[in-house]
């Protein structure tokens, strides 16, 4: 069985490994990353824009259903108000 000191002395040995290896790694991924960025000419603002797909992440969706005796409004998310739940929603689209 082995003693504390050595036991110490190889998580420093470990403890050294890993940080070579997450810093080899990342080294890697960044050359990755660049290779294919300049392949197709891609900018910040291609990687880290709000949108993807031409929608906006997590911002408001337009209601897309209206309840014509109330005004209130849903935009097809999520479960069903009470006022279109079970009937025909053609007849409620905005």
């Amino acid at each position: 069985m082995s003693s504390y000191k050595e036991l110490l002395a190889q998580r420093e040995q470990l403890d050294k490994q890993i940080k070579e290896a997450i810093a080899r790694e990342k080294a890697d991924g960044i050359a990755k990353a660049k290779l294919i960025i300049e392949q197709y000419g891609l900018s910040a603002s291609d990687l880290f824009s709000r949108k993807a797909g031409g929608k906006s992440a997590g911002g408001k969706v337009a209601p897309k259903y209206r309840n014509p005796s109330t005004g209130e409004t849903w935009t097809g998310r999520g479960k069903a108000p009470k006022w279109i739940e079970g009937r025909d929603r053609s007849n409620y689209l905005i």
